[in-house]
């Protein structure tokens, strides 16, 4: 069975989305500079620099400019007619980010934050952007009562939306994330529709491709260096997407399962709908689980920001910015693939456990706190450099101590000068090492 909407549609609203977002980017620059509307550098923060935090603004238009397209053209009619699930969307698109802007601006207390949130989930759940229903392994599909729906939606919204605020940290780690993660559960959706299983006018997969159109191209601008940041507007526009699409994809998929996917790998993809978020999303909901249990057990608040999240490990174990970066999108890419691969694969149920417990092995041995790998030779590192000493030779003139003032022949002359050691570079501007590459600056 073949989807309503050819897939060649969907490629296009995602070169659409990427291109609306590359190209409102520079206007959003400079408006973020011409307002004020910037990141000032601090104590905690990597960037050190005075950086345009717009880039919100741009993906938000991007997003409204890439449904007015999707909205015109005849073959996705279908996605639109009679529903008030890309409405609601875009509704609470808007909230959220509003939300972020003020965030920004003003700095919003926690609560304040998680009330907008929570509104911005109101009005998802009831334009109909919900959960309907899971898929329990061994259990079957279980309903969801609308007693539970409006709570569990507003759970999921601040979840996701706080997982991709909290990575937000490094240039270009949220947008890469998320266009992984938006990738890979695109491609799920439209699996899912292929096989009948998810409704043909269903919008989630629409939100995925347009929310991984909307990060490739605001990446050019926000890869290391950052020339703009995504800023919490933006950071909480994609969580927003985010938990949209996989409600919608997710909480609506049929759970019936015969044929040649019974025979086949394909088994596992349907148990997935429940825990595909938590692997495409991996890198942000560990990163979240971290930062809970890390600020619990120190009894802080867990709006209290520290610098001990999942980039930060990987700066003080010797990775620079644009490798710890490409760790973390490695991350996702791998655990996106690892529900991906038994669509293509038949016959790996009975390898999949054993990926699950080699993929907590290594992350537990890669992000445990108290494990520290000593940098190789070459390898950027934050401290500077010790100053070499100056080897044992004969003693000159120019090298014996004088008074200030006189060289070595009496007052009125100048000693030569001493061999000095390396001088180094100030922490604002990066510290050299052996490639010739500097520690970031954000």
């Amino acid at each position: 069975m073949s989807t309503t909407v050819p897939l060649n549609w969907y490629a296009l609203l995602l070169v659409v989305a990427a291109v609306a977002s590359w190209g409102l980017t520079f206007p959003a620059r400079r408006l973020g500079l011409l307002t004020g509307y910037v990141a000032q550098p601090d104590e905690r923060k990597i960037h050190r620099q005075v950086t345009p935090q717009s880039g919100g603004a741009a993906m938000f238009v991007a997003l409204l400019v890439t449904f007015a397209t999707a909205a015109s053209v005849p073959a996705l009619a279908g996605l639109f007619r009679g529903s008030s699930e890309p409405l609601g969307l875009l509704l609470g698109a808007a909230a959220i980010f509003v939300v972020g802007v003020i965030d920004d601006v003003r700095d919003m207390s926690a609560p304040a934050k998680v009330a907008g949130q929570v509104l911005a989930a109101t009005v998802l759940y009831f334009m109909g952007v919900t959960w309907f229903q899971f898929k329990v392994p061994l259990a079957g599909l279980v309903q969801l009562s609308p007693e539970w729906t409006p709570l569990l939606t507003a759970l999921w919204v601040i979840a996701i939306t706080n997982a991709v605020n909290l990575i937000d940290g490094l240039d270009g780690l949220a947008a890469g994330v998320v266009a992984i993660a938006s990738g890979a559960l695109a491609i799920y959706g439209l699996h899912l529709q292929y096989l009948g299983n998810l409704p043909a006018d269903n919008i989630g997969p629409l939100i995925a491709v347009v929310t991984c159109g909307v990060c490739v191209g605001f990446l050019p601008h926000n890869f290391h260096p950052a020339k703009i940041f995504m800023g919490d507007a933006g950071a909480l526009l994609l969580g927003l997407l985010m938990a949209a699409s996989t409600m919608l994809i997710g909480g609506r998929a049929a759970g019936t399962v015969g044929g040649e996917a019974a025979r086949s790998g394909q088994t596992y993809f349907f148990f997935a709908p429940l825990f595909i978020p938590f692997f495409i999303l991996g890198v942000p909901m560990v990163d979240m689980a971290f930062a809970f249990v890390r600020r619990t057990a120190n009894r802080t608040g867990f709006t209290t920001p520290d610098k001990n999240h999942l980039h930060h490990r990987l700066l003080r174990l010797g990775h620079g910015h644009r490798r710890s970066v490409l760790i973390l999108w490695a991350w996702t890419v791998l655990l996106s693939g690892f529900v991906l691969f038994p669509l293509y694969v038949s016959s790996v149920n009975a390898v999949i456990p054993f990926g699950v417990l080699a993929l907590a092995v290594v992350l537990f041995t890669l992000f445990h706190p108290s494990l520290r790998r000593q940098p190789e030779d070459g390898e950027e590192v934050e401290p500077a450099e010790p100053a070499r000493s100056v080897p044992p030779g004969p003693e000159t003139a120019a090298d014996r101590p004088g008074p200030v003032g006189e060289g070595p022949a009496g007052p009125g002359t100048t000693a030569a000068p001493r061999r000095a050691a390396p001088a180094r570079r100030s922490p604002g501007r990066g510290v050299p090492a052996a490639s010739g590459r500097s520690v970031s600056d954000r």
